[in-house]
């Protein structure tokens, strides 16, 4: 029994002798494999809730001080969308959507271990962008077609809680969810497809709640202190 209670011990003093090696990086880098995350509405859209898959558009720097790290973080998405506007029976909507953000922030780890829960929180300034055109989803409606230029610019502020992986000192898998609190000013610019092209604008503030339920990604831990 005392044979193997001394084992047990040893055991836990390797792994603590590891897991403290892990946390002595000053640096971190990394990048976004796999998000899927809420995207701010355009127009009056019906689906605005939908998760958008997104696959490599972010990376992330953090600089590590023990059990907290400062990061900083941008993300970058475009794509080619189509939606129904106002109802389904209104309008189609069709054409490119670009989203990114820059935040910086903290997380605090709770551990030292292999495995590694962890909490914290980011801020920044986000931007949203939709070109294209919208027609009328009735044929029996006459409705004359028009483009559309729709922007969002803002503050957001995004608490997060996460775990991490590291299977080697120097790698780590991650794993996290966020909210976003976004307060964007909006303009809407909409030009009818006829003649004299008339051209209307729209100016909005707005709150939006966007939910990323998952992001999963890789970090290198760079500059040991040791």
């Amino acid at each position: 029994m005392k044979k193997l209670l001394f084992s047990i011990f040893c055991l836990f003093v390797s792994c603590s002798a590891f897991a403290q090696i892990d946390g002595n990086y000053n640096y971190s880098i990394g990048v976004r494999g796999y998000s899927s995350m809420q995207m701010p509405k355009i127009l009056n859209q019906t689906n605005s809730q939908d998760y958008t898959d997104t696959y490599f558009n972010g990376a992330l720097v953090k600089f590590n001080d023990n059990q907290i790290s400062f990061r900083l973080n941008g993300n970058y998405f475009r794509k080619d969308i189509s939606f129904y506007n106002e109802c389904e029976s209104c309008e189609i909507a069709k054409g490119t959507m670009s989203d990114y953000s820059f935040k910086v922030g903290f997380e605090k780890t709770l551990n030292y271990a292999r495995i590694q829960p962890y909490f914290g929180s980011d801020v920044g300034f986000r931007a949203n962008r939709f070109t294209g055109e919208i027609k009328t989803a009735n044929p029996k409606n006459m409705t004359m077609p028009y483009n559309v230029d729709a922007e969002k610019n803002g503050f957001v502020f995004a608490p997060l809680i996460g775990i991490r992986v590291s299977p080697v000192k120097q790698i780590s898998f991650f794993a996290e969810t966020s909210m976003d609190f976004y307060y964007s000013y909006e303009k809407q610019e909409k030009i009818q497809q006829d003649a004299a092209n008339t051209t209307s604008f729209a100016k909005y503030n707005k709150w939006e709640f966007l939910l990323n339920p998952i992001s999963i990604g890789i970090q290198v831990h760079l500059v040991s202190r040791n």
